[in-house]
């Protein structure tokens, strides 16, 4: 055994004593005080061994993909690679989520009593509903909105309300269009690290992408297609300054204000993409007017909300109240700033804890020039200080196995640093397919 495989399994061996103490502590917490909230911490689940249809599908797309898919990562043309990984990815989440049935696993998910489907029949008048969402955020207001719409900006239920006015109606369309597009965001982090770090690395990272654990919540909840709009605005980031190209920009800017009208927290992607500004510095000062076409982009959504009566900070600080009123005020941080970051562990697998092991070791050997190793262990770690910082600012205690899924997504390609990619694809596969079929999660 090397001296760095070694390490990697003592970085695993640290990721799942994480883990095990989440468990267990948890479970006493949640025995003596109930002040967690939860079945089976750290994540909203019920203990519940079971198979469904999706069953057979997805030991076949983990199968494949452990035997076949490095080889063809590193063979496949470049334009078929990330058509290849949204595919992949999107049978992984589909057959993942059909392990407990077509309507708890896909369409029922978004029609329960705290989703956005419930609201529908309010939003026949949008403008005038938007002038209006502020007041019915805080619990005791007349009518409130249930909680995941009141704890999102309103893009986030327009969304629902835009598929349903355009005839596709009900859980079962809205259930399919998280797991299409949300399957979409590995190919965008595809995408943004090829033009960061270079094919090659983007090339070893994409199996990694695709047979992630975090897909047995990347279909079951909003989170995932929250998730793919970010990265798809980090990606067309990337995309503008390596082809200093204006109309990247302002998609990019564009789907940046989407992304903070999808959910309060993803304004810490602002840290990623100030990562792809630093590194793509050297093409931003050839082309200053990507920057300006990207501010531009940038305005368009939060100018159009504001005039439509919706103010964005005021939402926010009557969400914090909303919070600290129902579960979010008992949780205790004190178990939920550690137990957190086991979720992470959980939805990333044993091979991001390895991986994030190894980018952190070319952080400490990077002495000369960012080489596409050091590119992709600052985009890695950038990523990661985002998720810490959601982590201390206690806005997210318990259920981030879903609310993390945005971070989640840009710590898969650590796992590009690694050697023997089958067997840490094993291994990914192996987790994701244990807690989807010995737990009933709640998203």
């Amino acid at each position: 055994m090397t001296r760095s495989l070694r390490h990697d399994l003592y970085a695993v061996g640290a990721a799942a004593l994480l883990v095990t103490a989440a468990v267990l502590v948890g479970r006493h917490l949640q025995d003596t005080r109930h002040t967690l909230f939860v079945h089976w911490p750290p994540v909203l689940a019920e203990w519940d061994p079971h198979l469904g249809p999706g069953t057979p599908v997805a030991l076949a797309v983990a199968a494949a993909v452990v035997a076949y898919g490095p080889a063809l990562a590193a063979r496949l043309p470049w334009p078929a690679l990330p058509a290849a990984v949204w595919a992949a990815g999107t049978a992984w989440i589909a057959s993942l989520a059909l392990v407990d049935g077509w309507q708890r696993g896909i369409a029922g998910r978004l029609t329960t009593r705290n989703e956005y489907l419930r609201v529908i029949g309010r939003f026949d008048d949008i403008p005038a509903t938007l002038r209006d969402f502020t007041g019915h955020i805080v619990s005791g207001t007349p009518d409130p909105w249930p909680a995941h719409v009141a704890g999102h900006p309103p893009a986030a239920t327009l969304t629902f309300v835009l598929l349903d006015r355009a005839g596709l109606h009900g859980g079962g369309w809205a259930g399919m269009w998280c797991v299409v597009v949300g399957a979409t965001g590995a190919a965008a982090v595809l995408v943004a690290v090829r033009e960061l770090a270079g094919e090659a690395l983007a090339r070893r990272a994409a199996p990694f992408l695709v047979l992630a654990p975090a897909a047995v919540w990347q279909g079951t909840s909003a989170d995932g297609y929250f998730a793919a709009v970010a990265a798809w605005a980090v990606a067309l980031l990337a995309l503008a300054l390596t082809r200093r190209s204006p109309a990247w920009a302002a998609g990019s800017g564009l789907l940046s204000g989407l992304t903070c009208y999808l959910s309060y927290g993803l304004t810490l992607f602002a840290l990623l993409g100030a990562a792809v500004l630093l590194l793509g510095r050297r093409d931003l000062r050839e082309r200053p007017t990507v920057l300006l076409a990207f501010a531009a982009g940038l305005a368009v959504l939060p100018l159009v909300f504001t005039l439509l009566g919706f103010d964005w900070f005021e939402a926010y600080h009557l969400l914090i109240t909303r919070y600290y009123q129902g579960v979010g005020g008992k949780r205790p941080y004190g178990y939920w700033v550690w137990a957190n970051l086991a979720c992470t562990v959980l939805i990333t697998g044993a091979a991001t804890a390895a991986g994030l092991r190894r980018t952190g070791a070319v952080l400490l050997r990077a002495r000369t020039g960012p080489t596409a190793p050091v590119r992709l262990a600052v985009l890695v770690g950038v990523a990661l200080l985002a998720l810490l910082v959601a982590d201390a600012s206690g806005m997210s205690k318990a259920e981030t196995e879903r609310i993390w899924l945005p971070f989640a997504l840009w710590l898969l390609p650590a796992g590009a640093f690694l050697t023997r990619p089958r067997a840490w694809l094993a291994g990914q596969a192996v987790l994701a397919l244990l807690l989807n079929h010995l737990l009933l999660t709640g998203w």
